[in-house]
């Protein structure tokens, strides 16, 4: 089974993140996607808690995608990987990522080991990817998604505007909007 690791801070899910989900699904680019949260990055300290980001991700939940935070506490993307190829030890992985993380992949720890991986990378921000592969000797086992289009939602302009509910409403589901007004979550 090839599995889709779709890692984040999900703070909060939006509508950008869940088409991504379901793309990869839909198009059959994974038989399974995983859905990981991280518990806390070392550069973002403004994450509201693990468990209500979890209880906002479950909203998508479905035989094939599947929220797993039992490895959220990890900080690098390659112990997530490790842990998880440990876990479903018969299983092949990629890794799903956004245009604007390939920028600095190469920074990320341990990135040698996660372009062993399949990539799929979906385009934003107009990042020209293939320039970005090159630079780190990735010439194969990649996948670009252009079709979505640019998505021009972020976590960041949502809790940005959290008090008008009326905006963010176009950009997060009715069942995550409920819930973050009805906890106040990123009220200031």
């Amino acid at each position: 089974m090839k599995i889709g690791v779709y890692g984040g801070s999900f703070n909060p899910v939006h509508k950008g993140h869940i088409k991504i989900a379901n793309y990869v699904i839909d198009n059959n680019l994974v038989d399974k996607l995983l859905i990981v949260p991280s518990y806390n990055y070392w550069d973002k300290n403004n994450l509201i808690s693990i468990d209500d980001r979890v209880n906002m991700l479950k909203f998508y939940e479905k035989d094939n995608i599947i929220v797993d935070s039992e490895f959220s506490h990890l900080i690098y993307t390659y112990q997530i990987i490790e842990s998880l190829k440990e876990k479903y030890k018969n299983d092949d992985f990629c890794l799903i990522i956004g245009a604007d993380n390939i920028v600095n992949f190469d920074k990320w720890k341990n990135y040698k080991k996660l372009l062993e991986l399949e990539l799929i990378i979906f385009a934003r921000n107009g990042i020209d990817i293939i320039p970005y592969l090159k630079k780190m000797g990735k010439i194969d086992n990649y996948v670009i998604v252009e079709e979505l289009g640019e998505i021009d939602i972020s976590s960041t302009m949502i809790r940005n505007n959290i008090e008008n509910t009326n905006f963010i409403k176009n950009y997060l589901d009715e069942e995550v909007l409920d819930y973050i007004v009805k906890k106040r979550l990123y009220w200031k």
